[in-house]
Parts: structure tokens; sequence; C-alpha cells
């Protein structure tokens, strides 16, 4: 396949409303697209959010980057006739259950919030913790465990938020929610504080910001880790993320597949690719699209009950409506 053109499309994307978290407030996404098109006329699409407190990439240093980047297998897909997902080694489901966040900012509209979604399907809710202090959000997970009957998997996330101190504390607080898993309580870099919270409390604990290969997956293993979250955006791509899934089913832990807040739906159907092709989703499949104003693809997802179905056809299965981007370009 002779490539024509690759052109990195940067773009900010206003947020329906902002996403609170423990280190940062995200109103808008920066993001880069990248449009690449073939001497036959075949366009295929990625995208990657910037993440300047994950990663250190800016869309500044994305865009000087994106002429390493490999072939995009939406284009290699079209090109073949055939879906992402069987280009990463095959499907083995059609649909995935979707995890959704609550983050309504106040423990009424989360409640609200939470109740509207069971209502809807969903069945696997996170919370964003790590805001307050750890009494605090432990008593707001206590009321919307209690008021969020049909949640299946409830799960917190404090972004690096605490102290070992103060994440064994919210533990201690929350012990009557039906938590799965608490991910990433402390700083990244801290595994000694994420071994410790886990022998503390006994629950299950999840990585997040502090794994950015494989290695550092079997350091969080060697540390008491029970699972975690893997981002295309951190794991070098949706090889790299399906690479990473497989290692940690072998390690016996558990996975979830996430979009940083907020990518739209090109980013969200290829993780939906790459989550068709992973030995095991135990936490769950993390979707951030609904998050924006607008998103970018011409048809929505398909999405019913808390499942997304993996989209069908050749390359990602998604069309980008190209004429609306300028309004977003940076």
């Amino acid at each position: 396949m002779r490539i024509r053109r690759l052109e990195p499309i940067a773009v900010r994307l206003p947020l329906r409303r902002p996403v609170k978290m423990a280190s940062e407030v995200v109103s808008a996404a920066e993001n880069v697209l990248v449009r690449l098109e073939t001497a036959d006329g075949i366009v295929g699409w990625g995208e990657a959010a910037s993440a300047p407190t994950m990663t250190g990439d800016t869309v500044a240093t994305m865009v000087r980057a994106i002429a390493e980047l490999a072939p995009l297998l939406s284009a290699i897909g079209k090109a073949a006739g055939k879906p992402v997902c069987e280009l990463l080694g095959g499907a083995r489901r059609t649909s995935v259950a979707l995890l959704w966040t609550l983050a309504a900012g106040d423990v009424p509209g989360d409640i609200a919030e939470g109740q509207l979604m069971s209502a809807q399907g969903y069945r696997a809710f996170k919370l964003k913790v790590g805001i307050a202090a750890p009494e605090p959000d432990g008593v707001r997970t206590v009321a919307i465990s209690s008021e969020v009957k049909n949640a299946e998997l409830l799960c917190a996330d404090a972004n690096q938020g605490w102290s070992t101190a103060e994440a064994i504390r919210y533990l201690e607080v929350a012990g009557s929610a039906r938590l799965a898993f608490l991910e990433q309580p402390v700083a990244a870099a801290d595994l000694a504080g994420m071994a410790q919270v886990a022998a503390a409390s006994g629950l299950p604990i999840a990585f997040d910001e502090g794994v950015h290969s494989l290695d550092d997956i079997r350091r969080h293993h060697a540390a008491g880790c029970a699972g975690g979250s893997l981002k295309a955006i951190k794991l070098g791509g949706l090889r790299g993320i399906v690479a990473a899934a497989e290692l940690c089913t072998s390690l016996g832990m558990r996975v979830n597949l996430a979009c940083k807040i907020a990518e739209s739906g090109i980013a969200a159907a290829a993780l939906l690719h790459a989550a068709a092709t992973v030995p095991a989703l135990e936490w769950a499949v993390s979707l951030t699209s609904h998050h924006l104003e607008d998103d970018l693809i011409a048809t929505p997802l398909a999405i019913a009950h808390g499942h997304a179905e993996v989209p069908r056809g050749a390359g990602l299965g998604v069309e980008v409506r190209e004429s609306d981007l300028r309004r977003y370009r940076i």
C-alpha cells in the first residue's frame, strides 16, 4: 500500500460539561487526528488525545512526532476489505459491556445519573474520587452505592489523588460500598504505596497512570495490583493495548480498556476493535465520546442496554464528517 498523504489535524473538542478529576478539570479535549490517504484514494483515520499529565505529550509534540506513525490499521483494513479487529488477531466477541463514569460533580447528581443510566441497561459504573478528602469521598461512595442498586460492578478512580494513608482511610470509610476495585489511588511512581494499599484493604487495586509498557505491568503485578485500565495512548496504539491485555490475562490480572477523556468516535471505534480481540474484559470498556458536545463520526456508534457493538465493515467501520472539522481545528 502506497501512502499519498499523511496529515495530522490538531483539534479542540468542547465537552458537554466539565469533568472534574483529582489533578485537573477537563472542559475541552485537545486531540490529534491523523488522516491517511493512499495512492488508491483509500482514507484511514486515527486519533490520540493529548495528555500532558499522563504522558507528557501536548498537541504540539504529537504533531511533530506524527511522521513516525505506522500506517493506520484503518486504511490497511479498508484496503484489505477487513475490519480492524481481524487485523488484530480476530474477533472473540461482537459487543462489549461499557463502564459509565459518574461525573455530575455532586452526590444527588451522581445518584440521579447512575439511576438514569441503570434504567438504560448500564450495570458497570466508575466514581471519580481523590478530589475531596478521603472521608467525604468515602461517604459519597457509600451513598451512591446504596442508591444505584442495579450496579453489578462499581469502582472508584482516584487519579493519583491521595497519599497511601489517605487511600487506606478512604477504603475504611467506604467499606460498606460494593466496590470491585480502586484505581490508581496514589502517585503513578509509588509502587510501594500501591502495594501497601492493596495489603491493608484486601480490595483489588488497579493501575492506570503508572503503566506505559509491558514491563510496567509486570512490576505492578509484583506489587500486588489485581489489574488495570489500559489506554492505547500509553501503550503504543492498538497492537500495544492488545499485547498489554494479553499479558494481564496471562498474569491473572483483570482488564479494563479505556479512552482518555475525551476522545471522539474515531478513537472509540478503534478501542472497540481492540476490545473485540482481547482474551478477557472483566472490568468492561470505558468510552468517552459521549462527553463531547459534538462527535466527529457520521453515524453514532451502536450502543444499547449498556453494551456497544463492535463497528462492522472494513477498517474502523466509521466515517468521519470531514466537512465539519474546520470549526474544531487548532
